[in-house]
């Protein structure tokens, strides 16, 4: 059907919070110039989604004055989306329990009070970039990423005619068409063999992975873990934005532990040391760790930045 007849599907959703939309959402997007993510002017965020039922474009409009969220869909996959709109902003967190023990992150809680963790629902969507983004720096994996997304996905349905211009959507790559990507492909992206193989290795399973992501986060985590290639980061950052994990932790990070222990403790730690620190959070230690990042607290910089490599490994 061509874009400028698709008929828009709307749904209007009253949180039982003052939902911060754009907090909650920024976990899905990958880098500034994620084609399957963007910002309007009007302070609309618009995603481009692979749903069960197939591609959607999502808008997502809060109202804060009137208490509301507006989403509006267009594609085969509009209903699936809109249905998963209240879980993707955090409706089914639970924060309860959730008690700071240590100054900056009650602070970081006090300013960010509403925000909750948010599940896309979509393992895929979030699983391919998360082993994208294994052992490079962000620069290197957000760009590997569009590459991808424009040489091998798909124009997300929508927006209509009269729209924002700007708001060109994509769709990630299905399952089937990343198993069609022949090595030689995935250089060019850049992105080696080490990111290539397990992001082939999950297309192969993809039906089954989506299924488990209706599992329990500890039962997730064991079945994706059988995969080859990927280990406790990548479950880690799947379970967090798909699922909405929040015992989640980052475990294997260049920063996170170094960045959370300098928080905690004045210093920073290895992953052993962080487990320790977090250890009275179980249940909870992925809301620590996002409400370091929120509140943009780090260790301080004296060395150089990690640098892009010049060269992919053999």
């Amino acid at each position: 059907m061509p874009t400028s007849v698709l008929q828009a599907r709307t749904r209007v959703w009253r949180p039982h919070w003052p939902c911060p939309v754009g907090t909650v959402l920024s976990p899905l997007r990958h880098g500034g110039g994620d084609p399957t993510f963007r910002r309007a002017a009007d302070g609309a965020y618009w995603r481009g989604i692979r749903t069960p039922d197939g591609t959607a474009t999502l808008r997502v409009l809060p109202d804060p004055a009137e208490a509301t969220v507006t989403g509006q869909a267009w594609g085969s996959g509009a209903e699936w989306a809109l249905e998963q709109l209240p879980r993707m902003l955090g409706a089914d967190d639970d924060p309860t329990g959730f008690e700071p023990l240590h100054r900056p992150i009650a602070d970081a809680w006090r300013r960010h009070r509403h925000w909750r963790i948010g599940a896309s629902g979509l393992v895929m969507e979030s699983l391919v970039p998360a082993i994208i983004e294994q052992k490079v720096t962000g620069q290197e994996a957000f760009a590997a990423f569009r590459a991808l997304v424009h040489r091998f996905g798909e124009r997300a349905p929508g927006p209509p005619s009269g729209a924002d211009p700007s708001i060109r959507l994509w769709v990630q790559p299905s399952a089937v068409e990343l198993r069609a990507i022949p090595s030689w492909e995935w250089l060019r992206l850049p992105v080696d063999g080490a990111r290539s193989r397990p992001i082939q290795h999950a297309a192969r399973v993809a039906p089954a992975l989506e299924r488990a992501g209706g599992e329990t986060p500890a039962e997730f985590d064991r079945r994706l873990r059988t995969l080859p290639g990927i280990g406790v980061w990548t479950s880690a950052e799947v379970r967090a934005r798909a699922l909405g994990d929040p015992d989640a932790v980052s475990f294997g990070d260049y920063h996170i532990p170094a960045n959370i222990g300098f928080v905690l403790t004045g210093e920073p730690v290895d992953d052993a040391g962080l487990a320790v620190l977090l250890e009275p959070y179980a249940g909870h230690r992925h809301r620590v760790q996002r409400l370091v990042e929120l509140a943009g607290l780090s260790r301080p910089r004296h060395g150089p930045r990690m640098a892009p490599r010049t060269h992919l490994p053999g």
